[in-house]
């Protein structure tokens, strides 16, 4: 059964202003500081994107002033993100157009800008919170996935993630971010007609997804209606040297560290006011063509039907390894693509299609792990791109595209 709670996910605006609500940069704006995220930004042309955006705000007269500055400027750093990667405008330096980065990195600065503005007006903790959200999903491009209406065309959203990890390395990239870039606004030809592709990017932070940010992007599009999509695919780095379609998703968080360096181990928790199978299960599949998919010749990279999860059998304690997906009754510790927010994305994307009949096909992609070339593998040492590193992130999005064009050619 399907349940729908009649609670808002939005934020609530309290009456009594709070005399000072700046906020100390959080754990990902501290890293703004160093060397490499400074460097990406000159080298792309995004210095500029943090400056600009404290003027502006410092120019506003009222929060509700604010909030539309905030909404201007988030969608032009996503269309400016867009456009560099596609090649349109100025590439505003010498770093490769492909690259993600300076997107992850001019969004920090407007996120530290945002938390360190003193408004010459009454600002509550929650309502810069509410504001920090308009900035957040407008420059993600959440809150902009144009499908176009109509039987003429055919809709797909695909979603990708920040860099992370970057206290082992603060130079890295994220194949899945540079693709949905790539991708965004595009259109794929098959022989099953043209399909449009909109894309959003999500962050590596576990309270952003308790909070409801996937399937406050998602669920619009996956609702019946004129712009409901036709196919739908996650995507996130994975392992080295394969692509994997994801089979089976577990609702369990493994604890690992995010980009915040927060850890959550327990069950994926769902988020109030969105539509949801109860009890909620322990595990969803794929509806991806995972056999054509694997079939197909994409690209260079090999390409798995992945079925291994981990769990704990019913009436068991001990969590166990199974090659083949999981069995009748199981408790999930582990879906094919692990316990981490590549699972998790892939599992609320998955539940929510069950939860509003959604009939298309959807699912994961892991990538390969995007690496530096030999020479420049040392954080300390190395420099922030070279050229193995600018073949593999195309070589990348070009297979990511080419698997996209599989999952095209299958809907109805």
């Amino acid at each position: 059964m399907v349940t729908v709670a009649a609670v808002s996910l939005a934020i609530a605006t309290p009456a009594v202003a709070a005399p000072d609500t700046t906020a100390t940069p959080t754990v990902e704006e501290q890293r703004l500081d160093k060397a490499a995220p400074q460097e990406i930004l000159r080298r792309s042309g995004f210095d500029d994107v943090a400056p600009d955006f404290a003027r502006a705000l410092a120019g506003t007269h009222s929060a509700t002033e604010a909030e539309r500055v905030i909404t201007r400027e988030g969608r032009a750093l996503w269309k400016r993100a867009v456009d560099r990667v596609q090649g349109r405008g100025p590439a505003g330096g010498d770093l490769s157009r492909d690259d993600d980065r300076p997107l992850y990195w001019a969004r920090l600065g407007m996120t530290r800008a945002l938390g360190q503005w003193q408004p010459g007006f009454p600002l509550t903790d929650a309502r810069r919170a509410a504001l920090l959200t308009t900035l957040e999903r407008t420059s993600r491009g959440q809150d902009s996935l144009d499908l176009p209406a109509g039987t003429h065309v055919k809709r797909i959203v695909v979603t990708g993630f920040d860099p992370f990890q970057l206290d082992a390395d603060v130079r890295r990239s994220n194949p899945s971010g540079a693709a949905a870039l790539a991708l965004d606004g595009t259109t794929i030809r098959t022989d099953n007609g043209p399909a449009r592709v909109e894309t959003a990017v999500f962050p590596v932070r576990w309270a952003d997804f308790a909070d409801g940010t996937v399937e406050r992007t998602l669920l619009p599009a996956f609702r019946s209606g004129p712009r409901r999509v036709d196919a739908f695919l996650t995507v996130s780095q994975g392992r080295v040297g394969r692509f994997d379609v994801e089979r089976t998703n577990g609702a369990w968080r493994g604890g690992y560290p995010d980009n915040a360096n927060v850890s959550r181990t327990e069950t994926v928790p769902i988020p109030a006011g969105v539509p949801t199978p109860q009890p909620q299960p322990q595990w969803t599949t794929t509806t991806l063509p995972y056999e054509k998919i694997v079939a197909a010749n994409t690209g260079p990279v090999p390409v798995y039907d992945h079925t291994e999860v981990t769990e704990i059998p019913a009436g068991g304690t001990t969590p166990v390894v199974r090659p083949d997906g999981p069995t009748p009754g199981s408790t999930a510790r582990a879906g094919g693509g692990g316990d981490y927010l590549s699972n998790e994305i892939a599992y609320r994307a998955t539940l929510l299609r069950d939860a509003v009949g959604l009939k298309a096909p959807g699912g994961h992609l892991h990538t390969p792990v995007l690496q530096f070339g030999p020479g420049n593998t040392d954080p300390a040492t190395g420099q922030v791109t070279d050229p193995d590193f600018v073949h593999n992130r195309e070589a990348i999005t070009a297979q990511v595209r080419s698997v996209l064009t599989v999952v095209a050619a299958t809907t109805r």
